[in-house]
């Protein structure tokens, strides 16, 4: 339910306008990526490293598995091997969801390329600093990287590109993420919390004849609860929520920006003691019924820091998935999948 922060994944800079669309990444045989590709390739043919399918299209450059599964294999090292325990659907949506990442770094590789853009002055290092410390110190760090056969020149070089396109995006959306105070007040006015019970029906990873069986569940589910069942009871029952299914369902008291937004939207514009339509998230089908929601109790003065950071990153993530679209558009950008 709640948001998951994606893989870092490491990219190269690309040249764009008129130049040579560029050559497609392959894996090379006897390397760790290799190997893996093959053994992935048992459950889902298509990764095959020697067909090196094309994931991604755009203008300037394709996305292929081969590509994928390196820029997997440098970043978490020896627990790529973890893909192999996967059923080949879910493993088909780690490869596609990380193709599609991919991609969209090197797009805004790119842009802040042409734009200039360059980190703030011992950035690179304060953030290096930070991940040593958070492993216990500079050794701690670079043991656990060898461990697990990790590059420390390829995470520096990571943490460098993710620290100039958060630069980017800084200077490019900054006016579109400014709070002013009249946003802050109609905030402070809204309900602040919310407290649901829910059905989930899992779909990720699913084909498209079980994601409409899984529809047609969630549509008897519904009318069983509009019609007077109990509402926990059925959640214990049928949840695919292994958060909340054993309390029938239930979420307490959380805040605006916690969940994922089609669900947050329906926690707190659905009417308290009713039941919810379907609503469709990126984890699959819920139903939800609406057991409370509280106002902000705090003084505005007290309170206005935080509603007005809330308010920055809901904008922000706004501006940017905006942002993000206008520029797969001009690049031409294409999943093809499996």
């Amino acid at each position: 339910m709640k948001r998951i922060a994606a893989l870092t994944l490491a990219l190269a800079f690309l040249a764009t306008g008129c130049a040579r669309k560029a050559e497609n990444v392959g894996l090379k045989e006897g390397t760790p990526a290799y190997q893996l590709a093959k053994d992935l390739s048992a459950k889902v043919p298509s990764l095959d490293p020697a067909a090196n399918n094309v994931l991604v299209g755009t203008k300037g450059f394709d996305i292929t598995t081969g590509e994928v599964i390196q820029a997997i294999r440098d970043n978490v090292g020896t627990r790529a091997a973890q893909l192999k325990d996967l059923e080949a659907a879910q493993m088909k949506s780690v490869i596609e969801r990380s193709a599609v990442q991919l991609a969209e770094k090197k797009l805004l590789l790119a842009e802040a390329a042409k734009a200039k853009t360059v980190a703030a002055p011992g950035e690179l290092e304060k953030a290096l600093k930070a991940e040593q410390e958070r492993a216990g110190g500079e050794k701690a760090f670079l043991d656990a990287l060898k461990a697990s056969e990790i590059d420390a020149e390829h995470v520096k070089k990571s943490i460098e590109e993710q620290l100039l396109i958060n630069a980017f995006l800084e200077s490019t959306l900054s006016k579109e993420a400014a709070v002013a105070p009249e946003d802050i007040a109609k905030a402070y006015a809204e309900d602040k919390t919310a407290s649901v019970r829910h059905i989930l029906l899992l779909t990720q990873g699913k084909t498209d004849a079980e994601k409409a069986e899984a529809r047609k569940k969630i549509e008897e589910i519904l009318s069983r609860a509009k019609a007077g069942e109990d509402f926990a009871a059925l959640a214990k029952q049928y949840s695919e929520d292994p958060g909340s299914k054993d309390n029938g369902g239930l979420y307490k008291d959380f805040g605006r920006g916690a969940m994922v937004k089609p669900f947050e939207d329906a926690a707190f514009s659905v009417p308290v003691g009713e039941i919810s339509g379907i609503v469709e998230t990126t984890y699959g089908f819920h139903i939800l019924q609406i057991v409370d929601r509280k106002k902000e109790t705090r003084p505005l003065d007290e309170a206005k820091g935080e509603i007005e950071a809330r308010l920055r990153q809901g904008k922000q993530q706004a501006a940017f998935t905006a942002f993000m679209t206008k520029l797969k558009e001009k690049a031409r950008f294409k999943t093809l999948g499996f």
